[in-house]
Formats: C-alpha cells, structure tokens, sequence
C-alpha cells in the first residue's frame, strides 16, 4: 500500500495492510508495524481505534512499553493530553527503579524496569506496547504498575494474540487492539 494513499472506505483495521513481513529471520517479530507510523492518516486512525474502548474512563497516564510501545504511548498520551512513562529494559535509567523479571516473544529471559517516582499508589496508567504476543513482556510491566500501587486502567496494542498470555491479559484487563475478529487468526502466531 502506498504510504500517501487513504482508502475512501476506511473500516476499522484498514491501516493493517500498511504492515510488512519480517524478511529477516527469526529473531525478529514476524510483522512489522513500523511502516504503518509513517502513514499520517493510518497512524490517526489506529490511535482512534485503540482509544475509543477508554473514552470516558479514568486515565491519569500512558506508559509505553520499550522499544516499540514508546511510539503508540507517547502519541497516545498527546492525544489525551496526559503524560507519559517509559518502561524500559534495564539498565537504562540511571533513577532509582523497580525490577521485573520476564520471558519475551522469543523466549529469552529479560528484566524491565520503570522509575519508582513516577508512580504513586492509585495513579490509573493506560499501558501501551506496539504488540502482545505471548503476554510475557506486557504482563511484567503490570506487575512493575501494581507493585509500585498503580491501577492498571488498560491494556492496548495494534495486536493482541490469542495466545495463553494475550487471553490471560484480556480475562483481567480492559483491552483494546485493532485487529477486526475475522482476521484475527492471520494474526496469532505465538499460539
């Protein structure tokens, strides 16, 4: 899809089609969104569409999830006019911070951490990350948000699978992604 051109008719998940094909091998995702954030009208229209599930709901932050998460978060929080958490992997904030261990997509063993100043206890944190694959990555930053007395108050990426952890997270969580249901199978790949 040309990266200038906006369908006329523009159904929910539209902008998906912008997604490329990992043609690098395993170590990395096996779609990447990143082309979908160059297109100005798809990247409004995938904010709206994670968004609307919390409009009215009580949001006091966004918090991105390293590395991807940071470009949804952070526009997410503009558009709610909040401000925005980094969840990093550690070892890159040079703050007092709270450590969580976990299993990324690929399997490997990682830690997150996050500032522990930036959360008080019932501080309501929208948490945002470019995908949910098995629920691992996103899980532990809700651990690192409920450990420090934050309110997880949801959960939003492009994509959640429909994998062990990505229900685990939508049995809890309000959840919001962008995949229609009828193409959500072409999506789960961490089954």
């Amino acid at each position: 899809m040309d990266l200038c051109h906006v369908p006329t008719a523009r159904e929910k998940g539209w902008y998906l089609a912008l997604m490329a094909p990992n043609v690098k091998g395993s170590n990395y995702a096996w779609l990447d969104p990143s082309r979908l954030y160059c297109h100005p009208q798809g990247l409004q229209d995938c904010l709206s569409d994670l968004l609307q599930p919390f409009q009215g709901d009580p949001v006091d932050m966004v918090a991105g999830i390293d590395a991807m998460g940071f470009i949804l978060g952070a526009a997410a929080a503009a558009r709610l006019q909040k401000g925005f958490l980094a969840i990093r992997k550690a070892g890159h904030l040079c703050v007092q911070t709270q450590a969580q261990p976990y299993t990324d997509y690929s399997g490997r063993e990682k830690v997150m951490e996050v500032r522990i100043d930036a959360i008080s206890p019932g501080l309501r944190i929208l948490l945002v990350d470019q995908w949910v694959e098995t629920g691992g990555t996103m899980r532990a930053a809700i651990k690192l948000v409920e450990q420090l007395g934050g309110v997880v108050a949801g959960v939003a990426a492009i994509c959640i699978e429909d994998s062990e952890g990505g229900r685990w997270i939508q049995e809890r969580y309000k959840c919001a992604h962008c995949v229609p249901p009828h193409l959500q199978p072409h999506f789960n790949r961490h089954q």
